[in-house]
């Protein structure tokens, strides 16, 4: 029998189903697209919810943070845990585990850069014709009996020298001007300064260029000797600068590494040795020195001494040996991925490697990022997840110059460049009493904002913010136009927003010595860990704020009024002929391109629910906000100096200048003396002129505009 085509036998079921399939295809696409729709609204209402209720959540999880936060201190400072040795072992697995206890995502990073330790050092008095006085004391008489690694200053050269004592107050240019008035010459000389000219290395340079055989630095009278760094040229690994020291020693690397005898890793040295001593090691030698008599300023600090500036006529013996290695050091990270812009990054970090026990220095700033991830921790087992990304990072080896951040950033430059909105550094905590910040322009306000809605932790009823306008006739905060903790590379290399922040308007006493411990801390600097409660507080609401605002809370607006009062003070440094009118007509520019972000910002704040477009748009709208503080860096880096990149807040090269913006500028200004007026004119004029295109690249950044001014 023939088969029968069902077309033949039941044409009108046949058809029906023909006009049913589209249909039925159609209806399918629309629930779809209800269903998408109603999932995207209610993940942006989600979103809102999320971002209006976190801060108030963070801040209601302050019970027992108190008792936390001093709890984490003291199980750090424990034991002394300098970077590259045995003792660093305890503070990184406790780190970690704090970490991973929050339900935090941790992730860690292995470098081998080359550190610096003592092997051998002494110090002794001897008479004119060489025989012994008395031999000097290195140890520390605050904590004689500490298992620490002897004093010393990490990168100074081995040597050895018999000479005669100069005192040079406090190492600067302008104390060393002083002498030369007074007939003195440290040619040849060991020179005795105490601490407080500015950056140790500086100090030593300064003596090395004048002739000096050797430099030791006098702690204060409390009795502590200050350790540091003296390396020279920046931070980061000396043998791998640019890219990261990456890989294990004991497992070993394939990166690239200059030798320690090549010039340029030679030039990050210093020429001559030096030590620190404690402040009775001092006195002893000052008892001895004879010349010119002691200026009346250069008595302030000192222990108690009716002699004279020098040289000898006693001699001082200094021994010192180092023992240069590869070693291995650890940065440990702590994730929080963002829910709808995993992409982007708001990076906080602190150091987590000390020179003896670290309870100021960097452990109040540890437990207080501890005391974050705790809160964190609670807020996304409620359901919390931040709109960006946050990254908690635990750096080491920033005391041997801010190597495990560098590292990092040398490493994943490329990334950081396209993806980091921010980063928040917190170093040492608490160390005394008054809040300060240092901060990118963009980042003021918010940072305002912000210490309105904390406590303030020393008077009662009022906010952080009341207690700095009053305290210091104003806010004040700085900018980060030095080099001396973790936001280096991310800022002066990178491009990157940043902050820094602590407790404390004057210097520790104990800082880098035996008497910054948890003791200390309990007893004199907060013995109720309400000052640590309050950093905490600030750096994680501006984390949050950073993560979860739809559009960025950047103020471009206060960037350049910024600039502006930087322009007017560049005045007195310039030869009143030099034209400052392209930076003045560049700002001015950068203020109407502010003002044009802040206002479709605003717009499009209101419209964010309404669309995979507005999406979009926002999305552009943050990375025009983010990328904008990239415009100020010189791809080639600055003259001389190629691995600082910001024109404007990079450490100026002159370590004792008196101007601390538009870089660039400045360095120009200070090679200037060596130069003639025709050459010296067109030094600055140069500089001027860079200066002013980074500011108006800012400002096409900040418009959007394209290649053609669109």
């Amino acid at each position: 029998m023939r088969s029968i085509s069902p077309l033949k036998l039941k044409p009108s079921i046949t058809r029906s189903r023909h006009l049913l399939l589209p249909f039925s295809f159609l209806l399918l696409f629309l629930l779809l697209l209800l269903y998408t729709v109603y999932n995207s609204l209610t993940s942006k209402t989600a979103s809102l919810a999320y971002a209006t209720s976190s801060p108030t959540l963070f801040l209601s999880l302050s019970t027992s943070a108190n008792a936390s936060i001093s709890h984490d201190l003291r199980s750090l400072t424990l034991r002394p845990h300098v970077a590259g040795t045995p003792g660093a072992a305890s503070t990184t697995s406790f780190v970690l585990s704090r970490l991973r206890s929050q339900g935090l995502p941790t992730f860690s990073r292995q470098y081998s850069p080359l550190l610096s330790f003592p092997s051998h050092s002494s110090l002794s008095l001897h008479h004119s014709n060489g025989s012994l006085i008395a031999p000097l004391s290195l140890s520390e008489p605050a904590d004689p009996n500490a298992i620490l690694l002897p004093p010393y200053h990490a990168y100074s050269p081995s040597g050895k020298t018999l000479a005669p004592a100069v005192y040079a107050n406090l190492g600067r240019e302008q104390d060393f001007q002083t002498l030369d008035g007074l007939g003195v010459r440290v040619n040849g000389c060991v020179v005795l300064v105490r601490k407080g000219g500015g950056y140790r290395g500086g100090v030593v340079a300064r003596a090395a260029e004048r002739g000096a055989k050797a430099v030791l630095i006098a702690g204060g009278s409390d009795g502590g000797v200050e350790r540091g760094t003296v390396i020279l040229g920046g931070p980061g690994d000396p043998l791998t600068p640019g890219w990261g020291a990456i890989g294990s020693v004991i497992q070993g690397s394939d990166v690239e590494r200059l030798q320690v005898a090549a010039e340029e890793v030679r030039r990050r040295f210093p020429t001559i040795p030096s030590m620190p001593v404690a402040a009775v090691t001092a006195a002893e030698i000052l008892r001895t020195l004879g010349g010119p008599p002691l200026p009346h300023k250069w008595k302030e600090g000192l222990v108690e001494s009716e002699g004279g500036v020098g040289p000898g006529p006693a001699l001082v013996n200094f021994t010192y040996s180092e023992e240069k290695r590869v070693a291995e050091i650890q940065d440990i990270f702590g994730m929080i991925r963002g829910r709808e812009e995993p992409d982007r990054y708001i990076i906080l970090g602190n150091h987590r490697d000390a020179w003896t026990y670290g309870a100021v220095d960097p452990h109040s700033g540890t437990a207080t990022l501890l005391e974050i991830a705790r809160r964190f921790g609670v807020m996304l087992q409620s359901g919390w997840r931040p709109r960006r990304t946050i990254i908690l990072c635990s750096w080491d080896a920033e005391e041997f110059g801010m190597i495990g951040s560098t590292e990092w950033v040398e490493e994943n430059l490329d990334n950081l460049h396209s993806k980091a909105v921010a980063y928040l550094n917190v170093d040492c905590a608490v160390q005394g009493v008054g809040f300060n910040a240092a901060t990118t322009p963009q980042l003021d306000k918010l940072l305002i904002d912000i210490t309105k809605k904390v406590k303030d932790p020393d008077v009662e009823g009022k906010t952080v913010y009341d207690t700095w306008l009053s305290a210091n006739g104003g806010i004040s905060i700085e900018r980060l136009s030095r080099a001396d903790s973790d936001f280096t590379g991310f800022l002066h290399h990178a491009g990157i927003p940043s902050l820094d922040m602590y407790y404390g308007n004057v210097e520790f006493a104990g800082y880098h010595t035996a008497l910054d411990s948890f003791h200390w801390m309990e007893t004199q600097g907060d013995p109720l860990f309400h000052r640590h409660l309050a950093i905490a507080e600030i750096w994680g609401l501006l984390a949050i704020r950073l993560a979860d605002d739809v559009i960025l809370p950047f103020d471009y607006q206060s960037y350049a009024s910024q600039l502006e009062e930087h322009v007017h003070a560049l005045r007195d440094f310039v030869d009143e002929k030099l034209s400052l009118e392209s930076i003045h007509a560049a700002i001015k520019d950068l203020h109407s391109a502010a003002n044009y972000a802040f206002t479709e910002g605003q717009k499009l704040e209101l419209q964010h629910s309404s669309g995979d477009y507005a999406t979009l748009r926002i999305r552009a709208m943050n990375d025009r906000l983010m990328l904008a503080e990239r415009s100020f860096l010189q791809e080639e880096g600055l003259d001389g100096r190629h691995w600082f990149r910001h024109l404007l807040y990079s450490p100026p090269e002159d370590y004792e200048s008196k101007l601390t913006f538009f870089t660039s500028i400045a360095d120009a200004i200070s090679r200037s003396k060596r130069y003639k007026e025709s050459k010296k004119r067109f030094a600055i004029c140069h500089q001027i002129w860079l200066v002013a295109r980074a500011i108006r690249r800012a400002s096409q950044v900040l418009r959007g505009e394209e290649l053609f001014g669109g």
